[in-house]
């Protein structure tokens, strides 16, 4: 906390007053880090056909460029313990993001038809969420720019048939 706290100029005792440890600093770093890849990925979101197409594309996107953020690469590879409680137990403020727009995206692609309704666009986002978070810390953290470019693609496949709205 003393080095951060003499490389933003100031005082200790102001770090601490908005963030009493580490972990806490970490947390609100993570959250802002994090959530600007979804408010980028959103705002870059391509004009594609269907609410679906968009969904896995901008998904795809954000899987792909939240593995490849530096503080998430690092944490892997220095204290990737400290990613453990939003692997198993609770649901941070980035991964309430995430559903937030999952969910917007998911209703959009219910309406016009690509998109099957399943238990509704809540589930559907939260099961997405719970896909993506094991997929990003585990196939995506590893591995050469070839192996990426395949799992993304598998990644892409998994979403696009998951949301398909089946042919009556």
């Amino acid at each position: 906390m003393t080095d951060v706290a003499r490389r933003a100029g100031v005082s200790r005792m102001t770090l601490y007053r908005r963030h009493p440890d580490v972990a806490s600093l970490l947390q609100a770093l993570m959250t802002r880090e994090f959530s600007a890849i979804v408010e980028q990925v959103e705002a870059q979101a391509p004009a594609l056909p269907s609410g679906r197409e968009r969904l896995v594309q901008m998904a795809v996107d954000g899987v792909d460029r939240l593995t490849r953020h530096r503080l998430f690469v690092r944490i892997l590879d220095v204290d990737p313990e400290l990613l453990l409680p939003y692997l198993t137990a609770r649901l941070g403020a980035f991964q309430q993001l995430v559903v937030a727009a999952f969910e917007r995206s998911v209703a959009e692609g219910i309406a016009d038809g690509s998109i099957a309704a399943g238990g509704g666009p809540a589930a559907v986002a939260r099961t997405l969420e719970l896909a993506l978070r094991g997929f990003a810390v585990g196939a995506l953290a590893e591995g050469a720019e070839a192996a990426r470019a395949t799992q993304l693609a598998e990644l892409r496949r998994l979403l696009d048939g998951y949301l398909r709205a089946q042919a009556p």
